[in-house]
C-alpha cells in the first residue's frame, strides 16, 4: 500500500531530533553556532520568519546545504509552517551524513502562537 504524506512525516519524526519552539528560542538566545533554516516557500518566508534564519526552500535544500556546508557536525535546525516539511527535510540531511540536524515541532505557527519574536528582513540578508 502506498504511503501518504502523513505516513512519511510520521516516519521522519521518529528518525530525527524534534525540538520545541522554546528550546529553539533558548538556543538562539545562547548564540550557539547553529544554523536555522526556514524550508518554506518564499511567499511564506516573506510573511514572517524566525530571527537569524536563512531561507532555503525545501526543493533546493539538499543541493544548497551540500554546496555551502562542509562540516557534517554543524548544528542545523529546520522549520516550516507546521513541522512536517522540516521533519522530512531533516531526515534527508541526516541521510546525507549531517549528524546534528533537528526539526522544530509545530513550525512557524507554533513559534508565532507562543508569542516569540519575529525576524526582520534585515537580519536574514
Amino acid at each position: 500500500m502506498p504511503k501518504t504524506w502523513k505516513d512519511i512525516v510520521l516516519e521522519a519524526k521518529k528518525e530525527v531530533t524534534l525540538l520545541q519552539p522554546s528550546e529553539v528560542k533558548t538556543k538562539l538566545e545562547q548564540a550557539t553556532d547553529l544554523i536555522l533554516i526556514d524550508v518554506r516557500e518564499k511567499d511564506e518566508y516573506d510573511q514572517g520568519h524566525l530571527p537569524k534564519s536563512f531561507h532555503v526552500p525545501r526543493g533546493v535544500l539538499e543541493i544548497t546545504v551540500e554546496k555551502n556546508l562542509r562540516d557534517p557536525q554543524t548544528e542545523l535546525i529546520l522549520y516550516c509552517a507546521g513541522g512536517g516539511r522540516s521533519a522530512v527535510a531533516a531526515r534527508a540531511l541526516k541521510e546525507m551524513g549531517y549528524q546534528n540536524v533537528a526539526s522544530m515541532e509545530g513550525g512557524f505557527e507554533a513559534w508565532k502562537w507562543a508569542g516569540y519574536p519575529m525576524g526582520s528582513e534585515m537580519e536574514s540578508k
